[in-house]
């Protein structure tokens, strides 16, 4: 049987089982031991006893608990809704000035978590129901909320870039940096859509009432310093590592006990706070240690069939495209897969076969990390099945059906297109700041 052969029926069985709903690291690893029992008998059960060894010495994976822990710490502490106060006074007299200070919020919580789910959850839970009890069009809202919560997985401290880390053998440092301008430019983008939407729609973004406006200073000021906390713990954490003062585990334990105490002194860290942020670390950490445990196995199956050299010559030689179609091929199979499964699927299903091929393509693998997590930030959001749309209609009020929420992304979809396009077309948008704080 041809090498060709053999990786397609490996992502085919792959596929089945996920249909199926079984769970992600079940499918991959399960597909990937039997392939490699098959292909080379009892030797071939080394592999995912190689892939556990390989995961427990990878140093860098021991940031993943601590900036999770981080996240949910500020979260269940009501720390975010600070945040959320002082958009809501400073951003309030602006048309759309509390949809753009949404955004703000969601760029701040993505700092501070790393996960698109916690920027849904308080988007939902927080800023939707004051944006519609202020006559902000729901569908336009409905949008912000899913646009801005896809920042947490490209923003660092990004869980989903330490993920393509491991399975890209490439720095966390580097993936973070590059995602860093890139996340802040989509932010913008929204920003502007927004702002200029609602100058030309004022109805659809009203701005608050001249009673609501008229805050004291010293109350403005107040609100300022409780809501830039968070900004001081991202900067406490950031700081020394990009100074190369502390490594990256180190900073991240400082960003981890940084929150803690912040919760502490604020008289927030009950003990119902502290067994949920706890338990809800062990569960997402866990669940990322398998997952990335048999992409590693399946990918060690891919480099022993030689099927990235396979699949290259299929697409260089025989069908003649150019590295440029090839990978914009690659990134519309992400857009199709994220219509059914979430980031981490994507990127461990097809990571074994993308990722070398990507590099065999002569193309920068740091840049492609923030590719890959763009095109999946518009996956999250593209019909019918996409995760933000679900997750929305989960947390969302009655009013607001799966119709609103559908037409809600069609614009926002649009920036991230163009945010895509740009980073595609300028790869120094990514590349510069590692560039500059690495001296590559």
């Amino acid at each position: 049987m041809s090498q060709e052969m053999i990786a397609i029926l490996m992502f085919s069985g792959m596929m089945l089982m996920l249909m199926t709903g079984q769970r992600v690291f079940g499918a991959i690893g399960f597909v990937g031991a039997l392939a490699g029992l098959l292909l080379w008998g009892t030797g071939g059960s080394e592999i995912p006893f190689s892939a556990a060894m390989k995961l427990m010495k990878w140093f860098p994976l021991l940031t993943l608990p601590m900036f999770i822990f981080m996240g949910y710490v500020l979260s269940e502490s009501r720390i975010a809704d600070d945040l959320y106060k002082m958009f809501h006074v400073w951003m309030g007299p602006v048309r759309g000035g509390l949809a753009i200070g949404t955004i703000g919020l969601m760029v701040l919580v993505s700092a501070m978590n790393g996960l698109s789910v916690a920027g849904m959850a308080i988007g939902a839970t927080i800023a939707l129901p004051e944006l519609l009890r202020r006559n902000y069009d729901k569908i336009m809202v409905t949008g912000v909320i899913q646009a801005g919560s896809s920042l947490g997985i490209l923003v660092p401290p990004s869980v989903v870039l330490v993920l393509y880390a491991m399975i890209s053998r490439q720095p966390v440092g580097q993936l973070w940096l590059a995602g860093a301008v890139p996340g802040l430019m989509m932010a913008a983008l929204f920003i502007v859509y927004i702002y200029v939407r609602c100058r030309l729609q004022p109805h659809l973004g009203p701005p608050l009432p001249p009673a609501e406006r008229d805050v004291p200073l010293h109350e403005k000021l107040r609100l300022l310093r409780a809501g830039l906390l968070p900004l001081a713990i991202f900067a406490a954490m950031m700081v020394p590592f990009v100074n190369g003062w502390t490594s990256l585990v180190e900073s991240s334990a400082i960003g981890a006990m940084t929150a803690f105490f912040a919760a502490v002194l604020k008289g927030r860290m009950t003990r119902e706070v502290f067994e949920n942020s706890v338990r809800q670390t062990l569960a997402i950490t866990c669940m990322f240690m398998w997952i990335i445990l048999a992409a590693l196995g399946f990918g060690a199956i891919f480099d022993g069939l030689g099927a990235v050299q396979a699949i290259e010559n299929l697409f260089t030689r025989q069908l003649g495209l150019s590295p440029w179609m090839i990978l914009i091929l690659m990134q519309l199979s992400f857009i199709v897969m994220g219509t059914f499964l979430d980031d981490t699927a994507m990127l461990v299903i097809v990571a074994p076969l993308y990722v070398p091929l990507v590099g065999a393509l002569g193309f920068d693998l740091i840049w492609y990390g923030v590719l890959y997590t763009i095109t999946t930030q518009i996956a999250y959001m593209t019909p019918p099945f996409g995760y933000n749309l679900f997750l929305m209609r989960a947390m969302a009020p009655p009013e607001i059906g799966l119709r609103h929420i559908y037409i809600s992304i069609i614009p926002f979809v649009g920036v991230m297109v163009i945010a895509l396009a740009l980073v595609m077309s300028f790869p120094e948008i990514a590349l510069w700041l590692p560039g500059r704080v690495y001296g590559n």
